[in-house]
């Protein structure tokens, strides 16, 4: 996304990064309920128990589309004496829930599967379920590929790990095309089996998840932003030193501060370097709204002017 140094367009990028992350979810959406509606007639028509798993499954994922929806609503709301630094967080808490909805999806997967292992039944239509399971795999793909492209582009983590999930129900609605196949070879326990497995595949999701959701939820950040913020800082004339950098996400929106040496003699100067240094860290670095830089030096000055500490 098209990156200036003028502060103004960080509010430009802000509305852009919440218009398409929207769209984002209310396209994916729309996908996903079609496709669950599509499979449960089938479910409905054969039994299959893998196929309701990855129907389950299909439905949490669309589901999941809500509350993020609503997050990136409530993002956007102003500050209040309450919420001082705004509601960017709520995405974050949004992702808190992605994990839940993974995790109940498994637990429902694995007890019908458990269930029709214990007290097999008998599958019809197979031909239907196999389309069906193709079908949940193109709808999965198409909102996995969809989902990933615009979180990452807007730094959105909670969207990137939405994506991800749909595109482990697209590999779990392929699982239920080689259930149907067994079915269809004559071993009946194959759609079962293969639901347990896509129970054990969505568990194992779910790891790689809470690890992404809950880095950001302590403000854990990919080490290389704060080499591109230092060394965009380092090369800013006048700082001597960069003593410290700091980032976190709020949602997809980056904030941030650093402390930096100068021998700056005004406090012309020093403002000077200052306002530099914040220009250089947003135009080096995507998504970043807030960023306020502290300069430290020793003008000639009986007391510290602004911005600057002795």
């Amino acid at each position: 996304m098209p990156h200036t140094h003028d502060a103004a367009d960080a509010i430009d990028d802000a509305v852009t990064s919440h218009t398409a992350g929207v769209r984002a979810l209310k396209v994916s959406l729309a996908i996903l309920l079609a496709t669950t509606v599509a499979q449960a007639v089938v479910v409905a028509l054969s039994g299959s128990v893998a196929l309701l798993a990855d129907t389950v499954h299909n439905l949490s994922d669309a589901l999941t589309a809500v509350p993020l929806w609503a997050a990136f609503v409530l993002a956007r709301r102003r500050p209040s004496a309450t919420y001082t630094y705004g509601l960017g967080r709520a995405e974050d808490v949004a992702g808190l829930v992605i994990v839940v909805a993974i995790g109940a999806s498994a637990v429902v997967a694995a007890w019908q599967a458990i269930e029709r292992i214990v007290d097999p039944q008998p599958v019809s239509n197979v031909g239907w379920v196999m389309t069906a399971g193709v079908v949940g795999f193109v709808g999965n793909e198409a909102v996995a590929l969809y989902r990933i492209r615009v979180g990452r582009r807007i730094g959105s983590a909670a969207l990137v790990a939405d994506g991800v999930h749909a595109r482990a129900d697209g590999a779990t609605s392929l699982a239920v095309v080689l259930g149907g196949l067994g079915v269809a070879l004559g071993f009946p326990l194959a759609d079962p089996i293969v639901g347990l497995l896509i129970a054990a595949f969505i568990l194992a999701l779910l790891a790689g998840t809470v690890r992404s959701v809950g880095r950001r939820l302590l403000d854990g950040i990919d080490p290389a932003l704060l080499s591109r913020a230092g060394h965009a800082l380092e090369h800013v004339e006048g700082i001597t030193r960069v003593e410290r950098v700091r980032l976190r996400w709020v949602g997809h929106r980056l904030q941030g501060d650093a402390v930096v040496t100068t021998g700056a003699a005004t406090l012309a100067e020093a403002d000077r370097i200052r306002d530099d240094a914040e220009r250089e860290a947003r135009a080096h670095l995507a998504h970043l709204d807030e960023f306020s830089v502290v300069v430290r030096g020793h003008p000639p000055h009986d007391a510290p002017p602004r911005g600057m500490a002795v």
